[in-house]
């Protein structure tokens, strides 16, 4: 009995401390997913504008944001400052993509970009199941005081993020995407920022609209889908969820030269993974396959069936080659 009451002890105290330890991580947890509720709304319910630096690898681009919010109607105008002009108007499920140097105009009826920032959290429903989340320091960003919120994969089927938070707006000011080794990716700070409506309505307004008659203009239109019988997904990395699937129909002017792309969007809530199926045109006969990858941008291309397939999202290179290669024509 001597000898096993230390054992005992032993067991209980270690039995102790990590009961003591989960409480307090489910604390954390629990802490920073209230940070998180506050985080992923009020980027479109807030009117802002301000300056931000994007960076991917070693590339970057400034650009300036005008965002509205108002009566339930959002309008914002986005505006690269280095190198090609290009702007971006979103008037609630409408975008238009200006680029002046080619006199193109492409007009999308149902957006399907993310919300800026794009590395806000999509969804919070589960996403303590993949990532461990914790409240960090404080850090001044842009001249406001935040609140730093880390998240960290707990597989490696995704990166990691370092979010920074205005806690009285509750406003994304910076985020940083991380690999494995806690390396830097990719990165978003605001470099100025001002919270409120503009002072005047052109503010959201495109710098080209009054020219859009010398435009080439491209209608790009998209209808959901339930499923297509002709594509089977054999394999998805755990926790990833389909979020949607349409069929985007891109044109020039009065519907020539129109094509159809089947286009799947899967996420875990945090990271996004988009896929791209088209029937293989003439100019797509000098395809490269293979994967690419850049900062935290990763990408498949392969051929099947006749078919391209594309596959590319904020996600490591293993986990877009696991979901290219359990693409399948159904019955092959």
């Amino acid at each position: 009995m001597r000898f096993l009451l230390p054992v005992c002890l032993g067991l209980a105290i270690g039995l102790g401390g990590q009961t003591a330890s989960a409480q307090t991580a489910a604390g954390q947890q629990q802490d920073a997913l209230q940070w998180l509720q506050r985080l992923a709304g009020a980027a479109q319910k807030l009117s802002y504008s301000g300056t931000f630096v994007y960076r991917n690898g070693d590339q970057s681009e400034t650009s300036r944001i005008v965002h509205v919010a108002s009566n339930g109607s959002q309008t914002e105008k986005l505006e690269v400052l280095d190198g090609s002009p290009r702007e971006i108007v979103t008037q609630n499920d409408e975008v238009r993509c200006y680029l002046p140097e080619s006199k193109l105009l492409i007009v999308e009826q149902r957006g399907t970009r993310r919300p800026f920032p794009a590395l806000l959290p999509a969804s919070l429903a589960g996403l303590g199941d993949y990532y461990g989340m914790r409240k960090g320091g404080r850090a001044r960003i842009a001249g406001f005081d935040s609140q730093i919120i880390r998240l960290d994969p707990r597989d490696a089927w995704r990166y990691g993020r370092q979010l920074w938070v205005d806690p009285a707006s509750g406003l994304l000011l910076k985020a940083d995407m991380l690999n494995e080794r806690g390396e830097l990716l990719e990165s978003f700070a605001f470099t100025e920022l001002q919270i409120g409506e503009p002072a005047s309505p052109d503010a959201v307004k495109s710098s080209y609209a009054g020219q859009k008659d010398a435009w080439q203009v491209r209608q790009a239109r998209s209808r959901d889908i339930r499923d297509d019988a002709r594509w089977t997904f054999r394999v998805e990395p755990p926790g990833f969820r389909r979020q949607a699937a349409m069929l985007r129909n891109i044109a020039q002017d009065a519907g020539k030269d129109a094509h159809e792309v089947l286009h799947w969007v899967y996420s875990d809530g945090l990271a996004a993974v988009s896929i791209f199926i088209h029937p293989l045109r003439p100019q797509d006969e000098a395809i490269e396959v293979g994967a690419h990858a850049l900062g935290a941008f990763s990408m498949v291309k392969r051929i099947v069936d006749g078919h391209q397939v594309v596959v590319m999202g904020d996600v490591p290179p293993a986990t877009v080659k696991r979901f290219a290669e359990g693409i399948e024509a159904r019955g092959k």
